[in-house]
């Protein structure tokens, strides 16, 4: 279990992380989300002692990280998987790991066959792809059979395959009853491995829930409904109390009411449904809905002012100060008739 307890770290005049208080409990995967800027490495990094904390403090099974005595059997963590001498194989690089903390070297052939490198266990991690690299920062966090396991980005970099076997991974260690610390920007995995999320904005706890919870308090959730039958579909809505909203396309959309109780209504009237389909936000959207005012850094798609009358719109890669297309040293050669 991870403790955090006012947790506050302070870069300058930069308030990184702000009073975080949480607890990330054993036996399920908790989700750590929020914008870019929001603290989450810096988060990730004072759990393990790597930033010492401005204020608060964290606590790994009651410990701090630095009064482990067994580090690496405690915890496994992957925080930036390019964290390794380039000049030595993928063996040897576990295997300095395993001998510096007491660890049989067995252990190194199992988890270099856990994440798929033992064919390629002796040669250079420097010439490894960013997957292969991602796959070696995991066996190192696995190494020592931890009780407890951070992974900052784990999917970066894997194909489909490697992302299927990360999430699976993490879903039995979780199962195992060990605890398990995901941070990701990939919303749509994320949906489908973590249980349990940990939510902050601008180093600020902005929720600590289930995932079920995280969805229904920050979405709408409806049901669509269409029917041939529409104008009888609406009054017998409203005859039971039911206000539908109608759409440009005719679909009815109800807040409030259950799929369930809306199917009987059509039902008992003998109303043809073309349609009857409960309606939630995916995680990406509610994310979204509760980050919107903690977002750091803004990008803007939208084009910029319309030129002046008569003024030409710059070429693509053209600064507003560059010449137009054809003016300077060809526009003059041919002035000149050259």
């Amino acid at each position: 279990m991870i403790e955090l307890q006012g947790l506050t770290k302070r870069y300058g005049d930069k308030l990184a992380v702000d009073g975080l208080t949480c607890t990330v409990r054993p036996g399920i995967v908790t989700g750590f989300l929020g914008p870019n800027g929001a603290g989450k490495s810096t988060t990730m990094r004072m759990m393990l002692d790597l930033d010492n904390p401005t204020a608060g403090t964290v606590l790994i099974d009651g410990k701090h990280y630095r009064q482990l005595r067994d580090p690496l059997r405690a915890v496994g963590a992957l925080l930036d998987a390019k964290a390794m001498h380039g000049g030595r194989s993928a063996y040897n690089h576990l295997l300095c790991l395993a001998q510096s903390n007491g660890i049989p070297d067995s252990r190194v052939r199992e988890v270099l066959d856990t994440v798929g490198l033992t064919s390629v266990a002796r040669k250079r991690s420097k010439g490894f792809s960013l997957g292969m690299g991602q796959r070696l920062g995991i066996a190192g966090a696995l190494l020592g059979d931890p009780r407890i396991l951070m992974f900052d980005e784990p999917v970066n970099g894997l194909d489909p395959e490697g992302i299927h076997w990360i999430r699976n991974l993490m879903k039995n260690l979780a199962a195992q009853g060990r605890t398990v610390f995901v941070s990701s920007h990939l919303m749509s995995e994320m949906a489908l491995t973590a249980d349990h999320l940990v939510v902050i904005g601008q180093g600020r706890l902005l929720a600590d829930t289930s995932m079920a919870d995280f969805i229904a308090r920050n979405s709408r959730s409806y049901v669509r409904l269409r029917s041939p039958e529409h104008e009888r579909l609406l009054d017998v809505l409203a005859g039971a109390g039911v206000t539908p909203v109608t759409t440009v396309d005719g679909t009815l959309e109800v807040d409030g009411t259950d799929a369930a109780r809306l199917g009987e209504l059509a039902a008992r009237h003998q109303i043809v449904l073309h349609e009857l389909s409960p309606q939630q936000a995916s995680l990406e959207e509610a994310f979204m809905q509760l980050t919107a005012g903690s977002v750091e850094y803004h990008a803007h798609s939208s084009p910029g002012p319309d030129p002046a009358p008569g003024r030409p719109v710059p070429a693509a890669g053209q600064g507003p100060g560059d010449p137009p297309p054809g003016a300077g040293w060809g526009a003059d050669r041919r002035k000149k008739g050259s």
